[in-house]
C-alpha cells in the first residue's frame, strides 16, 4: 500500500480511537450535574463509569472476533455507529429515567470496545513490519492521553455548556469517522467462515460482568469485610469458575472467540501480563491529585491539584510516538524494559518524595514516559508479530481486555492499600510504593521477551506465510 493511503487510514484510526477513549474519563466533571439532573445516589452514579468499562470489556473480544470473520471496514464502521447511537441516547435521556442514560453508556462502551483492537489489526494488515511500531505509537499515545486529559477537557466544555454537550459533540465526529472509515479501510474478508462461537462469547461476557460487578461493589473503607460479603465473594467465585469453563469451551470450539493457541507462545503470555500491569499503572495516576492535596496542603488545593496530572500527560504525548520509533529501531524488549523501570522509579518517587512540588512534577514526567512504553505500541507490536492474519484483531482484543482488567483492579487496589495504611499522604505513599514493586516485577518479566532480531525474523516469517497462502 502506498504511504499516502496508509497515512489516510492512520488518520481515520486516530480519530476513532480518540473519540472512544475520551469518553471513559471525560464524564468526570459532569457527575455532579448528572446526579442533580436524575436525582440518584452516589452508588448508582458510579455506574456511569462502570457500565461503560463493563460493556467495553464485553465488546472488545466480540468485535475483535467479528472483525476477523467479516472485514475490518464493516466492524470498525459498526463500532463507530454504535458509539454515536449511544452518545445520542445519553444526550436525550429524560430526567426521570436514569436507566436510559445507562443504556446509552453501555452502547458507547460496547462500540468503543471494538475500535481500538480493530485499529491495531488494520495497522498490522496495512503497514510493513518495520513501520508498524511508529503507527502503533501514534494510536497508543491517543488512548493513554485521552484517559488523563478527559477530565480536563470535560471541565472546559462544562464551563461553557451543559453536561449533554459532552455527548452531543460525539455525533458529528462519529459521522465523519464512519464515512471516512467506510471509504478508506480495507474490506477484505476470509474465504470461509466457521460457526460463530456463541457459547464462548456468552461465557466470557458473564465472566467479565461478574468480575467487574464484584470489583465495583468492594467498599474501600472496609475492604476485608466487603471482600467476603454476598455482594462480592459469590461473583468473584463465579468469575473464577467460568474461567475454567471458558477454557474448556474454547478448546472444543471449531472457531473459538479467543484462540487459546495465542497463549501457547511465551511472548503472548508476557504481553498479556504486561498489559494488565499497564492498566494498573495507568489508573493509579487518577489518585495523584488526592496524594498532592494530602502531601502538600499548603501548596496545592482541590482546584489546582488536577493540573499536576499535566506532567504525566505531556510525557505520554512525547513518549508514546517516541517509543514507537524506538521500537522500529531497537525492538520491544529494550523499550518495554526501560518503560517498566521508569514506571517503578516514578512510583517510588511518589511514595517517598511527594512533599516537594518539583519532585512531584519530576516523578510525573518519569512515570509518564514509563507508561508510554506500556500503553503505546510495544506490547501491541509483540502481539502483531505473534498472531496470524486471521487472528490479529482477536489478539489485539485480548490485549485490550487484559489492560481493562488491570484498570479495574487498580482502582480497588490503590484505594484498599491507602485505606489500610491510614489514608492521607501515608496511605497513598504506601499505595504507590506497591505500584513500584509491581512495576519491578514487570521489568523482570521483560527479560523473557525476544530481542529485535528474533522479532523481525518472526514477523517476516509470518508475513511470508500469509503471502504464500494468498498465492
Amino acid at each position: 500500500m502506498h504511504a499516502n493511503n496508509r497515512n489516510q487510514i492512520l488518520l481515520v484510526l486516530f480519530l476513532g480511537v480518540l473519540m472512544g477513549a475520551l469518553d471513559i474519563a471525560i464524564i468526570a466533571p459532569a457527575l455532579p450535574p448528572i446526579q442533580n439532573f436524575f436525582g440518584v445516589g452516589d452508588r448508582a452514579l458510579t455506574w456511569t463509569f462502570s457500565i461503560y468499562v463493563l460493556f467495553n470489556l464485553i465488546g472488545t473480544p466480540l468485535m475483535a472476533k467479528l472483525s476477523d470473520l467479516f472485514s475490518r471496514r464493516l466492524i470498525y464502521t459498526l463500532d463507530v455507529a454504535l458509539f454515536g447511537l449511544g452518545s445520542l441516547i445519553v444526550a436525550l435521556a429524560p430526567a426521570n429515567l436514569f436507566a436510559v442514560l445507562l443504556i446509552g453508556r453501555a452502547l458507547q462502551g460496547f462500540g468503543a470496545g471494538g475500535i481500538f483492537p480493530v485499529a491495531s489489526a488494520v495497522i498490522g494488515d496495512t503497514f510493513p513490519p518495520e513501520k508498524r511500531g511508529g503507527a502503533l505509537g501514534i494510536i497508543g499515545a491517543v488512548f493513554g492521553l485521552a484517559f488523563l486529559i478527559g477530565p480536563i477537557l470535560g471541565g472546559i466544555i462544562m464551563t461553557f455548556a451543559t453536561w449533554e454537550w459532552l455527548f452531543i459533540i460525539n455525533l458529528p465526529i462519529a459521522l465523519l469517522v464512519g464515512i471516512l472509515g467506510w471509504n478508506l479501510l480495507p474490506a477484505n474478508r476470509p474465504e470461509t467462515r466457521g460457526a460463530f462461537d456463541w457459547a464462548g462469547m456468552l461465557t466470557l461476557g458473564i465472566l467479565l460482568s461478574a468480575f467487574a460487578y464484584a470489583l465495583n461493589q468492594i467498599d474501600i473503607a472496609n475492604f476485608t469485610a466487603s471482600l467476603f460479603s454476598l455482594n462480592v465473594l459469590p461473583f468473584l467465585l463465579l468469575a473464577a469458575i467460568l474461567l475454567f469453563v471458558f477454557g474448556a469451551i474454547e478448546k472444543r470450539s471449531a472457531d473459538p472467540i479467543l484462540h487459546l493457541t495465542l497463549f501457547q507462545s511465551r511472548q503472548s503470555i508476557l504481553a498479556s501480563a504486561l498489559s494488565a500491569g499497564a492498566g494498573i499503572g495507568e489508573v493509579s495516576m487518577v489518585f495523584l491529585p488526592a496524594l498532592a492535596i494530602a502531601a502538600m496542603p499548603h501548596t496545592v488545593d482541590k482546584h489546582s491539584a488536577s493540573y499536576l496530572l499535566m506532567p504525566v500527560v505531556l510525557a505520554l504525548a512525547v513518549g508514546s510516538p517516541l517509543s514507537g520509533k524506538l521500537l522500529d529501531k531497537f525492538g520491544s524488549k529494550i523499550v518495554v524494559t526501560v518503560g517498566t523501570i521508569l514506571l517503578a522509579l516514578g512510583a517510588l518517587l511518589f511514595g517517598f518524595f511527594n512533599s516537594a512540588l518539583w519532585m512531584f512534577i519530576l516523578a510525573g514526567i518519569i512515570i509518564g514516559l514509563g507508561l508510554s512504553a506500556l500503553l503505546g505500541a510495544p506490547v501491541r507490536y509483540i502481539m502483531l508479530n505473534e498472531a496470524p492474519e486471521s487472528e490479529r484483531t482477536s489478539a489485539q482484543g485480548a490485549i485490550a481486555v487484559f489492560t481493562s482488567i488491570g484498570q479495574l483492579i487498580s482502582s480497588a487496589l490503590v484505594g484498599a492499600i491507602a485505606a489500610s495504611a491510614g489514608g492521607g499522604a501515608n496511605g497513598y505513599s504506601a499505595a504507590y510504593l506497591t505500584i513500584s514493586i509491581l512495576a519491578l516485577l514487570l521489568a523482570f518479566l521483560t527479560l523473557g521477551l525476544k530481542n529485535h532480531r528474533q522479532e523481525l525474523a518472526t514477523a517476516i516469517r509470518l508475513q511470508s506465510t500469509i503471502t504464500q497462502g494468498e498465492a
